[in-house]
């Protein structure tokens, strides 16, 4: 089965490789990165590689897909995003992404959201997309209601990180509501 890489105006969207696993490593040991992750920080190398092999596990059990984001012009890997609990058979998973944050507000969120909406909805025939955020997660909140997504309600001690179960905010964007918005223009894009 080959990876499904997805190409943007500025990003290429890859198969995250073990020779990713500094870049993964800079990313996630951030605290900065990993505040609103629902993962503890990152203290090893040897941790980037087998988060980079659960990516792999998850891709090959047909369960996700997790993209690494790397700039088309520079090759810079800035980050991954992905499609966690995904159901063919039901026709839903969950958007998740995180990016170094050298590279915040530059619009390549947005950028590489925009691609892989396309992708699960176009591609494979998904019929919802579901984000879960921290509640305190101001950047992604406002970035996925840019984008179409319309928030449901707080799922309680859904997320759990730092030894302590927190609260989330769940959002969801459905396939005939993304047709509209692409026929009407209306994509939250930032170039």
């Amino acid at each position: 089965m080959t990876f499904p890489a997805l190409d943007t105006t500025r990003l290429q969207l890859i198969e995250v490789m073990p020779e990713h696993a500094p870049a993964i490593f800079h990313i996630l040991s951030n605290e900065d990165v990993t505040r609103f992750y629902g993962m503890d920080p990152l203290r090893e190398t040897s941790d980037a590689l087998n988060i980079i092999d659960s990516f792999k596990q998850t891709y090959d059990s047909g369960q996700g897909i997790r993209w690494g984001m790397v700039i088309r012009e520079t090759g810079t890997f800035i980050g991954t995003i992905g499609l966690n609990h995904l159901s063919l058979y039901s026709k839903k998973a969950e958007i998740g992404f995180e990016l170094d944050p050298a590279h915040w507000r530059c619009g390549y969120a947005a950028e590489a959201i925009q691609a892989v909406l396309e992708y699960a909805f176009e591609t494979l025939a998904l019929h919802r997309m579901g984000a879960v955020t921290f509640l305190q997660n101001r950047a992604s909140i406002e970035l996925l209601t840019r984008l179409g997504f319309e928030e449901e309600g707080v799922l309680r001690g859904y997320l759990y990180q730092g030894e302590t179960s927190h609260d989330g905010r769940i959002f969801s964007l459905l396939q005939p509501d993304w047709a509209m918005l692409i026929q009407q223009g209306d994509t939250g894009h930032v170039s």
